[in-house]
């Protein structure tokens, strides 16, 4: 913890201060985080095990499924806490590395989707040579990068995040630790810290949304122009369609959050926005995969069914 910060703790206030409605929200915000385990456990479990699920795809798509486990857990455990405990307080360091893996696990699940746009393209308009182009390394090297991309896209912000000075206020606006709430309680010149956020963590989001357009771009003018197979462009835009509601459901609130010019302080719909791309997103990704993955839906009911009725298989 810097010497020259005079706030060792910070007190995070919540998306509500009405007791009644913080048991009922408890409840909520608990089912959710109980989907997201289960929901995402099980495909990881299933693209693990199941051997015909060792594709490029399902290999992404598990990535995506533990980073949704993950991403999740950096923020929901301490907001279920804070709904039933009057103590509120997250020490300096715990609320920077909170800040950290929350950084490093958006950042990296951005990335990823645009990696999958990639994997997408290559396997609709160029088939013949996916298995070469998306051979194991490739697809492991892509994942590597992405994951050392967003770690240290997130150290750069905890870093300078951490060398500011805070001397008043402890108290958060917020139900997690964020950049934007920490900037607005740090006394002295935060323009460095601003600058990177608009900047560095838009050219990220910006980017990447971009490059995924485009990506789907080829794909619709490749299955319009070149594939008279109507079986296949269904298919195909079926699976695109999938990725695109989770791409959709992230970039719109994340985009909103961080390249949008700051209002000077958290309001309640910056924590509404939060709470889409922090909770509902990672919850609503399994259904989206496996209700439009007729392969994925099959294997989820066997393992369900083997579980229930081993005596059948």
């Amino acid at each position: 913890m810097p010497n020259h910060t005079s706030v060792n703790e910070f007190i995070l206030l919540g998306i509500t201060g009405t007791q009644e409605l913080k048991h009922y929200l408890f409840a909520v915000f608990l089912t959710i985080y109980i989907l997201i385990l289960i929901g995402n456990g099980a495909i990881l479990v299933i693209v693990i095990s199941e051997p015909h699920f060792h594709s490029p795809m399902y290999f992404f798509l598990g990535n995506l499924s533990c980073l949704d486990i993950c991403y999740s857990t950096v923020t929901l455990p301490k907001m279920l806490n804070d709904f039933l405990s009057t103590n509120k307080t997250i020490s300096f360091v715990g609320c920077i590395t909170q800040l950290h893996f929350f950084h490093f696990l958006g950042s990296t699940e951005v990335i990823l989707l645009c990696v999958m746009a990639f994997d997408r393209f290559v396997a609709i308009c160029n088939p013949l040579r996916y298995m070469v182009l998306m051979k194991h390394q490739v697809c492991l090297s892509l994942t590597v990068v992405t994951w050392i991309t967003g770690f240290f896209h997130a150290l750069l912000h905890s870093i300078m995040t951490s060398h500011l000075t805070f001397c008043g206020s402890n108290h958060i606006q917020h139900f997690f630790c964020d950049i934007k709430p920490l900037l607005d309680l740090a006394c002295g010149n935060i323009e460095l810290n601003q600058w990177m956020l608009e900047t560095v963590t838009g050219t990220i989001a910006i980017s990447t949304f971009f490059f995924i357009l485009l990506s789907y771009f080829y794909i619709i003018s490749f299955l319009l122009f070149k594939s008279r197979s109507c079986s296949m462009l269904q298919k195909a835009l079926s699976t695109c369609a999938s990725h695109f509601i989770v791409v959709i459901l992230l970039y719109v609130p994340v985009v909103f959050t961080y390249i949008s010019p700051s209002s000077g302080g958290s309001t309640d719909k910056d924590q509404i926005v939060a709470i889409m791309y922090c909770v509902v997103t990672p919850v609503l990704n399994p259904l989206v995969y496996t209700l439009r993955n007729k392969d994925m839906k099959g294997a989820l009911i066997k393992a369900i069914s083997k579980k229930l009725f081993p005596e059948h298989f």
